[in-house]
């Protein structure tokens, strides 16, 4: 079983399809469902470190995550299809959401290691203003904000309308 599937039942987020390949530049750009990878009895792996293996999820399994995730039942709802991938031998999952409690959209992506779920990044955002937290160093990513790439830190910047999480450098 690949360890994209093991992120998922750990989860208890539901998998579409099987697990698929595309190009790296392609699936992080995609703001819309990406396309259901076949159910295939062999799990695709990537065949360059430009390409990134993922799976399709039931988005409403997502809700059942964040509800359990952050103890407050309804305070984070979807607003984007989320991303659960391996890129680089580095398995994440990436959610995009409206809080509810602030009033904002929430973009909260984690990585998945052998000790468990950890949060590399936090980014709040209205049209007003984007606050976040980053801990993208040591992994091959970054957040992009108003067309400019930030790996790390904590701190605010000017508002934006997306937040999109994209290979660093790219």
């Amino acid at each position: 079983m690949s360890k994209l599937r093991n992120i998922l039942i750990g989860a208890g987020i539901v998998a579409v399809g099987g697990i698929g390949t595309k190009m790296a530049v392609d699936y992080f750009r995609n703001r819309g469902k990406e396309e259901e990878p076949p159910e295939t009895d062999v799990d695709p792996e990537p065949t360059s470190p430009e390409e990134v293996a993922y799976v399709t999820v039931e988005e409403s399994s997502v809700q059942s995550f964040l509800d359990a995730s952050f103890g407050a039942p309804g305070r984070y709802v979807p607003t984007r299809p989320p991303k659960v991938f391996d890129y680089q031998d580095q398995q994440c999952m990436a959610i995009w959401a409206y809080d509810n409690e602030k009033e904002k959209n929430q973009f909260l992506a984690f990585k998945y290691t052998d000790a468990g779920r950890e949060m590399i990044a936090s980014v709040g955002y209205t049209s007003d203003a984007t606050d976040y937290n980053l801990k993208l160093d040591g992994t091959p990513f970054a957040i992009e904000v108003n067309g400019e790439q930030m790996t790390s830190g904590q701190g605010e910047t000017d508002g934006t309308d997306e937040v999109d999480l994209v290979p660093a450098g790219a």
